[in-house]
C-alpha cells in the first residue's frame, strides 16, 4: 500500500471554499495548512474537521515554522504567491526534491511591474518553484511569462455541496432583485452599480425591483443609501440560503477581479448572472445569452443590463438559473483534489 501524500499549504487568507477542497483532499492525503491571521474585512467562520491541521503563521518564528513543516515530511508544498519571504525561504529548502507549487491569480496585463517580475523570475521565483497552479486562462499567460512550463489550471473551486443545497430546479421562482455579495471597495465598481440602479429606479424604469447588498469593507460608510437598496453587512456563506432561494440576479461589476469564486457559487445556486468582463471566473461560469449578461464596469453598461433583465419573463429567468447551475457544478472539490494529486516532478 502506497503511503499517503503529505501536502503543505503556505497560505495568506483562507476561505470556506478552499477548506471544502482541502477536506476533499484530506480523504486521501494528510493536510497541513499554514495561514495568516483572519482578515477583518472577510471574517469567515470555519468548521474544520480533524482530518486537517491548521496553524497560524504569527504563532511561530521562521525557524520554528520550518521545523513544524520538516517534521510533517511533506511530499508537496503549495504556496500562495511570492509576497511572503518566510514562506519563500521554506519553499526553497524543498526545491526539486518535491513538487513546490506556486499559486497566482493575477492576469497578465503587461504592466512595468509584471515585466520586471518576468525578468527577475529566474532568480526570485523559478529558483524556488517547480510548478504553477492558476485559476484559468487569464493567469496562464502570466505564469508562462514567469517562465513556468508546468502549469495547471483550476486552482479556485467553490464549495459545490454547500451551494448546491440552495438549488432546486422545481422551486426556482425568480424575484425582482439584484444581489451583490462582496467587499465594499472601489475596484468592485459598487458605486457605478448603485448609481445605475438608483438612476433607473428613480426614473420608474425598474418597477418592483430592489437591490440587496451584503458585505463590508473600507467603503462601507460611504455606501449609497436608497429606499430600494438594502445593506445587510457581512453574511456567512452558510447564511446566504434565504437570499439565493429567491433566485436574484447576481451582479459582480468589478473593474479588477482576478477570478471571483462567488460567480461559481451563485451559478451553482441557480442565479442568473450579470458579470463584468474583467472578472476571471466569467471564463467558465458565464455564457452570455444563456445564463446571464457580460457587462463593462460602467454606469451605462450596468444600466443597460439591468433593463434587459427587467424585460425578461419569469420563465426565461428560470431557464437562465438552470443553465447557471449546470455550469457552476461542472468543477468540484473532488476534481480540484485530483488535479493537485496529479502534479509530479
Amino acid at each position: 500500500m502506497l503511503p499517503k501524500p503529505k501536502i503543505v499549504f503556505l497560505y495568506s487568507e483562507i476561505a470556506g471554499y478552499f477548506l471544502a477542497c482541502a477536506e476533499e483532499l484530506a480523504k486521501t492525503a494528510d493536510v497541513l495548512i499554514v495561514r495568516w491571521p483572519i482578515n477583518k474585512e472577510a471574517p469567515f467562520e470555519f468548521n474544520i474537521s480533524k482530518n486537517i491541521t491548521i496553524i497560524c503563521k504569527s504563532d511561530y518564528d521562521n525557524e520554528a515554522l520550518s521545523k513544524v513543516i520538516r517534521d510533517f515530511k511533506p511530499t508537496k508544498i503549495v504556496c500562495s504567491g511570492w509576497m511572503d519571504k518566510d514562506y519563500l525561504s521554506i519553499v526553497k529548502q524543498y526545491y526539486r526534491q518535491i513538487p513546490t507549487i506556486l499559486t497566482l491569480d493575477n492576469h497578465w496585463v503587461g504592466s512595468l511591474k509584471q515585466h520586471i517580475a518576468s525578468l527577475l523570475s529566474p532568480f526570485l521565483i523559478r529558483n524556488k518553484f517547480t510548478h504553477a497552479w492558476v485559476p484559468g486562462k487569464p493567469q496562464t499567460k502570466f505564469a508562462k511569462k514567469l517562465g513556468f512550463k508546468n502549469i495547471t489550471t483550476g486552482f479556485y473551486c467553490a464549495d459545490v455541496a454547500l451551494h448546491e443545497a440552495n438549488f432546486d430546479s422545481n422551486k426556482i421562482m425568480p424575484v425582482k432583485q439584484f444581489l451583490y455579495v462582496g467587499r465594499y471597495v472601489k475596484h468592485k465598481s459598487i458605486f457605478e452599480m448603485w448609481e445605475a440602479f438608483t438612476t433607473l429606479s428613480d426614473a420608474g424604469k425598474l418597477d418592483g425591483w430592489e437591490m440587496i447588498c451584503a458585505g463590508t469593507g473600507e467603503a462601507f460608510e460611504a455606501r449609497t443609501k436608497h429606499a430600494k437598496i438594502k445593506h445587510l453587512g457581512f453574511i456567512q456563506p452558510k447564511d446566504l440560503k434565504e437570499l439565493v432561494n429567491k433566485k436574484p440576479i447576481y451582479i459582480l461589476p468589478s473593474s479588477f477581479e482576478p477570478w471571483g469564486v462567488s460567480v461559481q457559487e451563485f451559478a451553482i445556486a441557480g442565479c442568473p448572472l450579470m458579470i463584468s468582463e474583467n472578472v476571471g471566473a466569467a471564463e467558465l461560469f458565464l455564457a452570455p445569452g444563456k445564463n446571464g449578461i457580460s457587462i463593462q464596469p460602467s454606469v451605462d453598461s450596468i444600466k443597460q443590463a439591468m433593463l434587459s433583465f427587467a424585460d425578461e419573463t419569469t420563465n426565461r429567468l428560470k431557464e437562465m438559473g438552470q443553465y447557471s447551475n449546470k455550469l457552476g457544478t461542472s468543477y468540484t472539490p473532488a476534481l480540484w483534489a485530483e488535479k493537485l494529486l496529479a502534479i509530479k516532478l
